[in-house]
């Protein structure tokens, strides 16, 4: 089978030997869960409860008018014992819910609906009431991605299978595990949109997957639909929007566009799995599957636990931490997922996974000068100049750092993983980001 890929990017240690033939373990019993309000990329939504109510699970507990906003529910039927400002993965306080069980496992899910009977906007409203956001990672609201603009139409969507992260096997697991679940969430997106093509792409280190997938496909084909499996070369960042696009379709997403001016929508499997809950089961996205590993971790897992579980909570009765050798500790993959003070944060919807690094893995370098080698160049899969960036920022010119492309820059740590004088690129193009935002901020308002 051809291993279709894209121009640049890198092949990191993959490190996924410890829990990719580990089968998921359910948590469904924990101490507390602490419900950050906020989990989606859009605006804030504020909370429907207040300190001492009760809450069944699967009730809605934040929400806010507007197209960018995504509800929020309780992942445990209890208490709400408290509503304050606590540490979350993107080491940032942030308004919490804080919920206590009650013992009653009561639920409060949507009714169940045919994605298949029912229109257009009855889909779009069970997916945004059910809270489904991007699971891979940006936490994108998933019904803004399948009602794009009349002028936009989508040829194909594409299951994000990639999980080009290294550590990371919870997106494996559950195509092995649930693969009907991920094939029924790409019939309902197909019927959604109403798109014939849908993809599912996976690297080449799951290609055992493909004789599963292939089976499942043919089992749940519904007529008009044709979803297919591509098997991609193992290379970071092949799991990246852009990057998937391109090896699967041939098609690049022009600088600051999004997959729909090229005819595509990207959902993660995990996605597509909550899309089939939602309307499946009714089950609002409360819970939230991601491996945890690393050198430091004596007992590497792949996990479901509700949203809001603090990774504390679980130690040391379902995870076991070498505190001795921990040196850094990572909320996602090690590529992109911010370091975290502490293991005491609480899941949220899009957490992939968590690192516990011992001192070999969580080795510090002192950055040297740029050697002009041109490494960062050809590895870069946005085709950037990440040493010119890097210039253009050390010298404060956010112009020229525009010029040259920093908005089009995906962070994904490529440049950084290859730099030999281990300039820390990524993380200085993550604040020129900011700094070049806030500056058009401020221009648009003197504008005014």
């Amino acid at each position: 089978m051809e291993r279709k890929t894209f121009r640049g990017g890198a092949h990191p240690p993959e490190r996924k030997d410890r829990t990719s033939e580990l089968p998921i373990e359910y948590v469904r019993s924990v101490k507390q869960v602490v419900v950050p309000v906020n989990q989606h990329f859009g605006p804030p939504i504020q909370p429907l409860v207040k300190v001492g109510d009760s809450v069944k699970r699967g009730q809605k507990i934040a929400d806010a008018e507007g197209r960018m906003t995504v509800p929020v529910h309780a992942p445990i039927s209890g208490v709400v014992k408290k509503i304050e400002p606590r540490l979350q993965p993107n080491n940032a306080e942030g308004p919490a819910i804080v919920i206590e069980p009650d013992g009653s496992d009561v639920v409060d899910f949507l009714p169940v609906l045919d994605a298949f009977s029912c229109t257009k906007d009855q889909a779009l409203a069970r997916i945004r009431e059910a809270g489904i956001v991007g699971m891979g990672g940006a936490g994108f609201p998933a019904h803004v991605k399948l009602a794009p603009p009349p002028n936009k139409p989508i040829d194909v969507v594409i299951a994000n299978a990639a999980e080009c992260e290294p550590y990371l096997t919870i997106d494996e697991r559950l195509l092995a595990e649930r693969p009907g679940d991920v094939v029924d969430g790409m019939a309902i997106l197909l019927k959604t949109l109403g798109v014939a093509k849908g993809v599912i792409g996976l690297e080449a280190n799951k290609e055992h997957l493909v004789p599963l997938l292939s089976e499942t496909i043919a089992e749940r084909r519904r007529e008009g639909q044709e979803i297919s499996v591509i098997v991609l070369e193992t290379k970071y960042p092949q799991g990246g929007e852009k990057m998937l696009i391109t090896a699967i379709t041939g098609k690049e997403v022009p600088s600051g566009g999004l997959p729909m001016d090229v005819g595509c929508v990207v959902q993660n499997v995990g996605t597509l799995a909550a899309v089939a809950d939602a309307f499946n089961k009714g089950q609002p996205l409360i819970e939230r599957g991601f491996t945890v590993t690393g050198g430091a971790c004596k007992t590497p897992k792949n996990l479901v636990v509700p949203i809001g579980t603090l990774v504390s909570d679980l130690v040391p009765d379902t995870i076991q931490v070498d505190d001795e050798n921990l040196a850094r500790v990572v909320a996602g993959g090690p590529m992109m997922g911010p370091a975290v003070p502490s293991y005491a944060f609480p899941i949220q919807k899009n957490t992939s996974g968590v690192l516990l690094m011992d001192k070999a893995e969580a080795r510090y370098f002192q950055e040297q000068p740029c050697i002009r080698c041109g490494r960062c160049m050809r590895a870069c899969s946005c085709r950037l100049s990440p040493a010119l960036l890097n210039e253009a920022l050390n010298a404060g010119d956010l112009d020229a750092a525009e010029a040259i492309g920093v908005l089009d820059c995906i962070e994904c740590g490529t440049c950084s993983f290859v730099c030999p004088s281990r300039i820390q690129l990524v993380q200085r193009f993550r604040i020129g980001k900011q700094l070049l935002r806030a500056k058009k901020q401020k221009e648009a308002q003197r504008a005014r």
